[in-house]
């Protein structure tokens, strides 16, 4: 049986985490993961890594480095998971997702994640509490204007939809 690779992206800007809520299939909508996909026969992951983001958040990345692990997710699919710059575009949530936020590392629990995703994010985050930006885009520095609290007073930045 062949093995094939689903990409996350952990997308990182001021301190921030970019978490993804799923809307997509049944059984895993309202639930956070870190936005991606399935590499195409051919595609590298990195290059399936940019698809995937381009597609589902209408933004331009760059893959710059795999998380170390990996986890199954059934008999014929595991789960990589690589850092990720922002090079343009505003998030939003345009495929398989309803709800995007911006949460720094005190906040990573405060959504629930696919049992999946825990172990990267649980790494993201030690990351992010020892350098405020782990993955900034080269030749860019944090985007002003995305900090402060949610109107609502819950956690986390939302990312405004289409």
């Amino acid at each position: 049986m062949t093995v094939r690779v689903v990409v996350g992206g952990a997308l990182c800007r001021d301190g921030r985490l970019l978490a993804a809520r799923r809307s997509a299939p049944p059984e895993l909508a309202g639930r956070w993961e870190l936005p991606g996909g399935k590499a195409e026969p051919g595609e590298s992951v990195p290059e399936a890594l940019v698809r995937e983001l381009r597609e589902e958040l209408g933004v331009e990345t760059e893959a710059l480095e795999r998380v170390p692990g990996e986890w199954p997710l059934r008999p014929d699919l595991v789960l990589h998971v690589w850092t990720a710059g922002l090079l343009s575009g505003e998030p939003a949530p345009l495929e398989d997702h309803d709800e995007l936020r911006w949460l720094r590392p005190d906040e990573l629990d405060s959504v629930d994640w696919l049992d999946q995703d825990r172990p990267a994010v649980e790494e993201i985050g030690r990351r992010l509490r020892s350098t405020p930006d782990p993955t900034p885009a080269p030749g860019r520095g944090p985007t002003p204007g995305r900090t402060g609290a949610r109107a609502d007073g819950s956690p986390g930045d939302p990312v405004p939809g289409p």
